[in-house]
């Protein structure tokens, strides 16, 4: 029951992290173009992801650091992957740029 928490905690921590990467904190500008329209270039804003990655990496090397790798890391592994698919299909990162 206390690794589903965690776990549940970390999607949380993880997804919070993606979003405000994303919304509120834009230190890298690193947007790629994904399509081109009439109406507008669609584009994704990568902070979020990046940021949630570094965070992903932290726990990873607590967890080593604390000889509890083994038992932690693919609950964290599976929070961090529902994280990123969560935030995707709430649209975290696309972005429309005006002509």
């Amino acid at each position: 029951m206390r690794r589903v928490v965690s776990t549940l905690f970390q999607f949380l921590l993880f997804l919070l992290v993606f979003a405000v990467g994303t919304f509120l904190f834009v230190f890298l500008h690193l947007p790629s173009v994904v399509t081109k329209w009439a109406e507008g270039t669609r584009g994704f804003q990568w902070d979020g992801v990046i940021l949630m990655t570094a965070l992903f990496l932290l726990i990873l090397a607590i967890q080593t650091a604390r000889n509890r790798l083994r038992s932690g890391a693919p609950w964290t592994t599976l929070a961090f992957a529902l994280a990123a698919i969560a935030g995707l299909l709430m649209k975290f990162g696309f972005m429309t740029i005006e002509p």
